[in-house]
């Protein structure tokens, strides 16, 4: 039986893994809220059945849809994939959902719980409520018999990056916002992350990518490819809005040495031309007071780092541009072991707010014991 513990992850041997080490499985949403997803959330629904899709060929996919669409979720996706009955506010499982974490001495996996506020809650949140959401975690954890660590700060997994051997990678802009845990201070909450995911180092960027809607998260920016390396989003114009931040990130990260004392070794992944709503998909949204806003030439973040790593896949988002064969092949050359699998119509992810990683939580394998 699953249990909620009062001690610390870290003191407990627990460790949070990079995402490239082994999965036991995936967890996702569904998407239905018609205030977020246009058009009745059907072209959502058909990308999210190709993620599933391509993740499923990798390793075991579990979807979660509400009552009124477990029967529709059920009929679309493939028979080989989980579907659960949950009760959800929105589908961003990687932010609301568990961080699994593993103990390489025992082999066990347990997870960490994190408040959750719908990225600012009533200080420029997305949607309210988020009380159903904030139960995600819990409810997965206690499905698969994990003990649960609640976590006294507001966290997403997708404001946090690792290399799995306990050096963290996050943004000042997200987790030291006034809307998340700017009252706690960096060094209060350098020491919480390093309690519940087990981290000896975190690296602090000042600030995540330019039209991201939550508050810069990391993983549209930079992420850990293995210990030691890192793969970050990049343009050489100088006259682009997120050339500052690129660089910025660049210069932290070169020069700044790992939980092992290693410098890190960074690889550029050319960014995707800048996009913006149009009016007919903006017109296909209902219009809600309890949701952000969004309307025709709203820019959006696009980001090939917002992948998702399976077992033996990349699973990567694409916009018909010319920079998405670049970023295949650079994908292709950093996971040689891996196939990369394209999702051709990710626009429709981004309109919601995210794209394949936000959408995705990973489960990781319990480890062999040492």
């Amino acid at each position: 039986m699953a249990r909620s513990l009062t001690s610390l992850p870290k003191a407990d041997g627990f460790r949070l893994p990079g995402e490239f080490e082994p999965k036991a499985g995936c967890w996702l949403g569904w998407p239905e809220r018609t205030d977020v997803w246009r058009n009745g959330a059907k072209p959502a629904q058909k990308v999210w059945v190709d993620i599933v899709s391509a993740i499923a060929s990798s390793e075991p996919v579990t979807v979660c849809a509400s009552a009124s669409q477990y029967a529709n979720a059920r009929r679309q996706l493939p028979a080989h994939v989980r579907v659960v009955e949950m009760t959800c506010n929105d589908t961003w499982f990687r932010d609301s959902g568990p961080a699994f974490l593993v103990n390489d001495d025992s082999g066990e996996v347990r997870g960490v719980d994190f408040e959750f506020n719908a990225y600012g809650g009533l200080d420029g949140g997305l949607y309210y409520p988020w009380d159903k959401d904030d139960q995600i975690a819990q409810k997965i954890l206690e499905i698969e018999g994990y003990d649960r660590y609640r976590a006294p700060f507001i966290a997403e997994m997708g404001g946090i990056q690792t290399d799995g051997q306990r050096t963290l990678l996050t943004t000042e802009q997200c987790l030291l916002n006034r809307n998340r845990n700017a009252h706690l201070g960096k060094d209060e909450m350098t020491r919480r992350l390093s309690d519940y995911l087990g981290a000896e180092q975190v690296i602090w960027l000042p600030r995540g990518c330019k039209f991201d809607e939550t508050d810069g998260h990391i993983d549209d920016l930079a992420c850990f490819v293995r210990p030691g390396v890192v793969v970050q989003q990049w343009t050489d114009d100088r006259s682009d809005p997120q050339w500052e931040i690129y660089q910025e990130a660049y210069d932290i990260l070169r020069s700044t040495r790992d939980a092992q004392g290693r410098a890190l070794e960074v690889h550029k992944l050319p960014q995707p031309r800048m996009l913006e709503w149009t009016a007919e998909e903006a017109a296909g949204l209902d219009q809600d007071d309890a949701t952000h806003t969004r309307q025709a030439g709203t820019q959006i973040c696009a980001s090939y780092i917002n992948y998702y790593a399976g077992n033996s896949a990349i699973v990567v988002p694409l916009f018909n541009d010319p920079c998405d064969r670049v970023a295949q092949a650079t994908l292709a050359e950093l996971f040689p072991k891996h196939r990369i699998l394209g999702i051709e119509n990710s626009r429709e992810i981004l309109l919601g707010g995210g794209n394949v990683a936000c959408i995705t939580m990973p489960q990781y394998a319990a480890p062999k014991r040492a």
